[in-house]
């Protein structure tokens, strides 16, 4: 009897489901409903054809959006919402793109200037990857992104060097040992320090440590690439926390259980069933700290000289000069003609190392999910 009564409940519930479907269906293919999503759809196209011609009329076509998405909202709801979340992904991959575009169109003109000819076969930009000198003032103007570059990862190698073993450390700490007390208490801290802003850490090296630095090891000036790297990986170290953290607590507790039982120890258990079972969030969380340690802006320029010209010896980190973005916030304000360009060429590389490291990590997840056949 019970059974009846549940097969007769499922069978009201896909009616009623069935009938919604139905009603919704019939809502969106009145005239008045695909005449609301067309005006939509041709108003914000536009709007964005108004906006990339920098013309004063494209505040009509998105006020006119903005007045049908209104309309569509209190009269067919449900279509609106899809047209509505539609046009957002769309908008969103279209200015990406623009983005991208845009940077490297900026970009080519310095790449032709710094163009070589070897063995007839012209290589463009090639100078910028193979002399050291950067002379914006003299002629013949000089760009190179070597020690830009080489500062770059100069940086990064110490800042993950100082996150990566830190974070995994913590993040097995919170997941793993510390009592449910602690983790309250210390994972919303570690979210905390993950939202401050990145020039307080660059005033507190740059009035702090690099005094220190310099008196300590008696060097001229300011700006150490060892010390901005222990700043930068202290920025980065809350972020592979978080992300660290949040991949070993997804790992089902069936599987520790099951180490625990066949008589390994908690170490034991943490370091051959629960770090490989998250290897790929783990990875992530150090690949994502490595990103921040990259793109950082306002810690490298505080801290260092800004001067673009390597370190003698190469791996001297007492010693600091430019990395890719405080080349670019150093001179974004006066710089012009193929100076500008020489700046966007920097951006490029950032692009395009972010692009690397973002393949890198899918890779990675796609190789542990393969390995381990499960999606953690």
């Amino acid at each position: 009897m019970a059974r009846t009564s549940n097969e007769a409940g499922a069978g009201t519930g896909r009616l009623a489901r069935r009938r919604r479907q139905l009603r919704d269906f019939v809502d969106e293919t009145e005239p008045e409903a695909l005449v609301t999503v067309g005006v939509m759809a041709v108003s914000l196209l536009a709007a964005l054809a108004g906006f990339l011609a920098v013309s004063p009329l494209t505040i009509v076509p998105f006020v006119v959006f903005l007045g049908s998405a209104g309309y569509g909202w209190a009269r067919h709801q449900g279509l609106t919402a899809r047209v509505l979340t539609f046009s957002m992904m769309v908008s969103t991959i279209l200015i990406l793109l623009l983005i991208t575009v845009f940077i490297f169109v900026e970009s080519l003109p310095v790449i032709q200037y710094e163009s070589v000819t070897v063995s007839g076969i012209t290589v463009p930009g090639l100078r910028l990857f193979t002399q050291t000198q950067w002379d914006a003032v003299s002629p013949p103007v000089r760009y190179s992104m070597i020690p830009m570059i080489h500062g770059t990862v100069m940086v990064t190698l110490i800042a993950t060097a100082i996150a990566a073993p830190l974070g995994i450390a913590a993040a097995l700490f919170l997941s793993e040992i510390a009592p449910p007390v602690v983790r309250e208490v210390i994972k919303p801290g570690v979210e905390i320090l993950a939202g401050i802003p990145s020039i307080v850490y660059g005033f507190i090296g740059f009035t702090i440590l690099s005094p220190w630095a310099a008196d300590q090891f008696r060097t001229t000036g300011q700006g150490t690439y060892l010390f901005v790297g222990i700043v930068v990986g202290l920025m980065a170290l809350p972020t592979v926390v978080s992300v660290a953290e949040d991949a070993l607590s997804s790992v089902p507790e069936s599987m520790k259980s099951g180490s625990l039982a066949m008589g390994t120890t908690d170490w034991q258990t943490m370091t051959s069933i629960t770090l490989p079972a998250a290897f790929s969030g783990v990875s992530a969380a150090v690949l994502l700290g490595v990103g921040r340690a990259i793109g950082e802006t306002m810690a490298a320029t505080v801290m260092l000289r800004g001067v673009p010209q390597l370190t003698e010896p190469l791996y001297n980190v007492f010693y600091g000069q430019a990395t890719l973005t405080s080349l670019i916030a150093n001179n974004y304000g006066e710089a012009d003609g193929l100076q500008m360009d020489a700046l966007f060429v920097a951006g490029v590389i950032l692009f395009i190392t972010v692009l690397v490291i973002s393949i890198g990590a899918q890779y990675i997840e796609w190789r542990m999910r393969r390995k381990f056949g499960g999606d953690v």
